[in-house]
């Protein structure tokens, strides 16, 4: 029986899921030592963390609105210099108070991408944090505070840049039709998931952080 995303795409046309992922129990989101996934719609505990997941009721509406929203951290960032050709995105890794890390699965593989962090290239005027942030919203359904850069990637297609975040919000069941799962990995257990070769530096800037 075909699967559907429960969203269209951004031209209103439904999304077949090919190959869709399996959620695992409820129990693993509880366990900072499973990894564990959810589709679009799925069942998801009430809290993590103590923090709810619930839906983000005030998402903003227009560029402007995405360039004022909470959750912006003023501090110094390295110079961001677009390779020739190249075109500018931001990202976001999302880290919990258990020390795991919030992942993507792009529809269909998309980009050749089994897995990956929230991503997306830069629309018109909203500014870097401001699109990391709303890239968690629409490809993890999170809604999260910026807590510092982390790196910048080169793509396939894009120069990117990644910075740390925080889950404040949300709720990863009601993620964008980009996506057909989000995951909770645990460090240890990211090489299994980001089997990208563009995933690769990132893996690295991580495990040079300190455990939250």
């Amino acid at each position: 029986m075909p699967h559907h995303h429960p969203h269209p795409d951004d031209k209103g046309r439904p999304v077949l899921l090919q190959h869709p992922d399996t959620p695992t129990p409820l129990a693993a989101w509880a366990d900072p030592r499973q990894a564990a996934t959810v589709i679009p719609g799925g069942a998801m505990p009430d809290t993590l963390n103590g923090i709810a997941f619930a839906p983000w009721r005030d998402v903003p509406a227009s560029e402007a609105g995405w360039n004022e929203v909470a959750g912006q951290f003023a501090h110094d960032e390295p110079p961001f210099r677009v390779p020739e050709g190249k075109q500018p995105a931001a990202g976001v890794v999302i880290e919990e108070p258990d020390g795991r890390i919030w992942l993507v699965s792009p529809s269909n593989a998309f980009g050749g991408y089994r897995t990956t962090f929230p991503k997306g290239r830069i629309d018109g005027g909203v500014n870097l944090q401001a699109c990391a942030i709303r890239e968690a919203f629409e490809e993890a359904g999170l809604q999260v505070r910026i807590t510092g850069w982390l790196a910048d990637s080169n793509r396939s297609r894009s120069y990117t840049r990644y910075y740390r975040a925080e889950r404040v919000g949300g709720n990863p069941a009601a993620m964008g039709w980009e996506s057909q799962a989000v995951h909770l990995v645990p460090r240890a257990a990211l090489e299994r998931f980001l089997t990208h070769p563009n995933d690769l530096p990132l893996l690295q800037a991580i495990r040079s952080l300190p455990l939250r």
